[in-house]
């Protein structure tokens, strides 16, 4: 049985002691002080019975301002896209909502087919042939990558892109403490594009790149493939998969791994979560790839059936030699993001892209005009731009809510990150450029 017994004060200040604290608040000093609950803030009246103790929080509850209440030009890796009514029908049917894992293919055809399905669009958005059926979120796919890269070459040193998202770094650096990796930066051009270094020098792993990067500025694969070769190392790149709607695939370029974010297909943004990881490799690294491999095969009618394939995690195979202890995958979110992937299809894709494309352009270029805004950075982007604001980022983010616009991510002191979907239309862009006008002022 396990030990309930509280804690005793000793046992605290032990604690605290060794994590460095002087107090139990000082356990959330990372959190905003806005968003803390002060003593009497509930201000929750004894015995109130159910019916009046709901009304209470409910009331509490329309304080916030959510996604919805306002007009979202926020991106950096979680987006405000259209989630078509066909996912939930069908996503939401029982024998997904309550599938559990697959153990027995013989009662779980229906599920491994749909994933089976989900991993082949992944392979094509990726142009690799491999496709697991799917990890936590992309920061995780963007650690098992690397732990991939690290285990196929030997070698722990990673080229990791500046301009890489700044939580999948961290995400990276977090893990490497146990790991071992040693995480080496490298700078940006005055373009935002990553400056890759020239020649050979020490031995790497991977050379870690985002597709485009995080400022939202078109990387030149090319560029990081050949640093790759130079360097002994995989290349790993970090797609946007709606951006494959118009872009080259990474594969086409030579990349080793690509991984990337789910969430634009047939996921809403759910106050962060729960994502989806996107995964695919080359042939050669399939022993490696980290969670399940959903197969097809024929039984002993010759009919065509599915089946859970790999799994490389420590659990299935000799310790010493695993390179991944993922247990599992996001199978609902999985169906769900191949259900919008087979909804859309090909052309769908392209047109969804050109339409985040085209708004971005013209969002760009108002935004630009304003008095005062200029580019943070000057390369090619797709579906997101950063400029230099003449007011920190964080006043002015939290102005335009008042405004009812999620503004963007602030980057720096005085850089915002701003995004724009196929949901936003010409006239929230101009709403949006006039309120910004209005709040640097």
């Amino acid at each position: 049985m396990a030990d309930f017994t509280p804690h005793t004060d000793a046992e605290v200040a032990e604690m605290l002691a060794f994590c460095g604290l002087s107090a139990i608040e000082d356990l959330f000093a990372h959190v905003p002080a806005a968003i803390r609950l002060a003593a009497g803030d509930l201000a929750i009246a004894p015995g109130l019975s159910e019916a009046d103790a709901m009304a209470r929080m409910e009331a509490l509850a329309d304080r916030n301002r959510v996604g919805r209440d306002l007009v979202c030009f926020a991106g950096g890796g979680a987006y405000d896209h259209d989630v078509p009514a066909v996912v939930r029908r069908v996503g939401f049917r029982a024998e997904y909502v309550t599938a559990y894992t697959p153990y027995q293919p013989e009662v779980a055809q229906g599920v491994l087919q749909a994933l089976f399905e989900y991993q082949t669009m992944v392979s094509r958005l990726a142009g690799l042939p491999i496709a697991n059926a799917s990890l936590y979120d992309g920061a995780t796919a963007a650690v098992e990558a690397v732990n991939l890269a690290a285990a196929a070459t030997d070698c722990h040193r990673l080229l990791v892109s500046d301009a890489l998202n700044p939580r999948y770094r961290d995400v990276i650096q977090t893990f490497a403490a146990g790991t071992g990796h040693e995480l080496v930066p490298v700078d940006l051009s005055e373009t935002g594009a990553t400056a890759w270094p020239q020649g050979s020098s020490a031995p790497a792993g991977a050379v870690v790149v985002q597709y485009p990067n995080y400022l939202g500025v078109i990387e030149d694969l090319a560029a990081a493939r050949a640093c790759a070769d130079a360097h002994g190392a995989l290349l790993v790149v970090v797609m946007d998969p709606v951006a494959a709607g118009l872009l080259k695939s990474p594969g086409s370029y030579g990349a080793d791994v690509v991984v990337g974010e789910g969430q634009p297909f047939g996921t809403p943004l759910s106050l962060g979560g729960p994502y989806l990881g996107l995964f695919a490799c080359k042939q050669e690294h399939v022993r490696r790839l980290p969670g399940r491999l959903v197969g097809e095969t024929r039984d002993s009618t010759d009919t065509v059936s599915y089946v859970t394939t790999l799994r490389t995690r420590e659990q299935d195979i000799r310790r010493e030699k695993a390179s991944s202890n993922v247990c599992t995958n996001q199978t609902l979110i999985a169906v769900c993001c191949a259900i919008q992937m087979a909804w859309l299809g090909p052309s769908g894709l392209e047109e969804m892209a050109l339409r985040c494309a085209r708004g971005t352009r013209y969002a760009r270029e108002a935004v630009l005009a304003v008095p005062g805004i200029t580019p943070l950075v000057t390369g090619p982007t797709l579906r997101e731009f950063a400029v230099t604001l003449p007011q920190p980022a964080t006043t002015v983010v939290e102005r335009m809510a008042d405004e009812g616009f999620l503004a963007g991510i602030p980057v720096g002191e005085d850089g915002l990150l701003v995004a724009v979907t196929e949901r936003r239309t010409r006239d929230e862009i101009d709403a949006y450029t006039a309120a910004l006008e209005k709040v640097i002022r």
